[in-house]
């Protein structure tokens, strides 16, 4: 005789038991990090997003930043973006602040560089065009895992401590060239300081390290993109996410698109110019919040040349507004604030002559307390004829 027998256990009953099983008889991970050794000449790139004013008028910063783990040197170029264009034109500069190329280059999964993630089966590929730059160079490349930040973590420290030493006030701009020459300076100079583990300074360090760098080519690598486009029936083609006019794009069933990290140009099959100008991204901007800048400064009207956001205000309003008399600089104050409900900074100061005139902003007839009468003596006077 046989007897069958039949065990019946609820779901959750056998999920603790699969659990409390796994637990015991797998080996238990190891979950500290393994220290990492830096060979000189390899770098670690990433991109970081800050803030500078330009023109009055704040403007997001994508950083892209170049450290050399071994001696601790870094590198920054500000962009405007961090598309593919972007990326590999700062690249070319970073080469040339640097003076040679790096061995070997370690990025995290960046769209510009990376196509396809690496996965435990696979590595990551690489798109066709970072491919073609990184042969032109002659660097290798190393693709950090998925969420795995600390296999870079020296340019992502780098990052932060530009962020934190350069960028706590945002720094006024006159252009992307010349916000790069202050950051070059800036990070050249910091070099002096000793290095957080070696006792030596990081510029001595980076002396040696620059011998194991690569020759860079005599040309830097030509960064553009083009492809064929159609304008819509309002003759727009979009460009950054932004719908750009083409004039007289209709005339023609496709066009040349060519894309350079600052500017676009679109050309017609017989080669005439229809279109050149900067990226939409070019000008993208955000206003500073003046209104409530103003109105804390009328409560407390001493504070203006010593406030963060002096230095922002376009010249003919700074003027204006520090005078020594307290009492007048908070009238000047109150009128600029009211102006601000229905005018942007960069306006009022456009048509400041204008304004005063229309008596929108206090002069007290003298609005720079001048004595006018010093300059008419100077002026000469025509002898009256008879």
């Amino acid at each position: 005789m046989s007897i069958n027998l039949y065990y019946i256990y609820s779901y959750r009953t056998v999920c603790y038991f699969i659990s409390e099983w796994m637990n015991t008889h797998q080996e238990e991970k190891d979950k500290g990090y393994e220290r990492l050794e830096h060979p000189p000449g390899e770098a670690q790139v990433d991109f970081g997003v800050m803030e500078a004013v330009q023109d009055g008028e704040i403007v997001d910063i994508h950083a892209l930043v170049m450290t050399f783990p071994h001696s601790n040197a870094g590198f920054a170029v500000p962009l405007p973006a961090e598309n593919q264009e972007c990326f590999l034109h700062g690249l070319n500069i970073l080469f040339k602040q640097v003076g040679g190329v790096p061995k070997r280059i370690r990025i995290d999964n960046l769209t510009p560089a990376v196509k396809k993630k690496r996965t435990k089966n696979e590595e990551a590929q690489l798109t066709d065009e970072f491919v073609q730059f990184q042969h032109y160079y002659g660097f290798d490349v190393q693709v950090c895992n998925p969420r795995s930040g600390h296999e870079k973590g020296n340019v992502e420290n780098k990052v932060g401590y530009i962020r934190y030493n350069f960028f706590t006030s945002a720094p006024i701009m006159d252009s992307y060239e010349g916000l790069t020459d202050q950051l070059f300076h800036k990070l050249e100079a910091d070099r002096n300081r000793i290095h957080y583990a070696k006792n030596v300074r990081i510029e001595d360090l980076w002396q040696e390290e620059r011998d194991y760098l690569l020759a860079l080519p005599e040309k830097p690598y030509p960064v553009f993109k083009e492809h064929l486009v159609k304008v819509n029936k309002y003759n727009e083609v979009k460009v950054d996410q932004t719908l750009v006019h083409v004039p007289k794009g209709g005339n023609y069933s496709q066009l040349q698109m060519i894309l350079t990290w600052d500017q676009l140009k679109i050309v017609s099959p017989n080669g005439e110019i229809l279109l050149d100008d900067y990226r939409p991204y070019m000008k993208k901007r955000k206003a500073l919040p003046w209104l409530s800048i103003i109105k804390t400064w009328i409560h407390k009207p001493r504070v203006v040349e010593y406030s963060r956001y002096n230095k922002y205000l376009p010249g003919r309003i700074k003027e204006f507004l520090l005078v020594d008399n307290l009492i007048i600089r908070r009238k000047r104050l109150e009128a600029l604030a009211s102006l601000l409900v229905s005018h942007d900074m960069k306006k009022i100061n456009e048509e400041f002559y204008e304004l005063i005139a229309q008596d929108k902003l206090p002069s007290d007839n003298n609005p720079y307390e001048v004595d006018w009468s010093k300059y008419d003596s100077l002026a000469p006077r025509e002898e009256a004829v008879n």
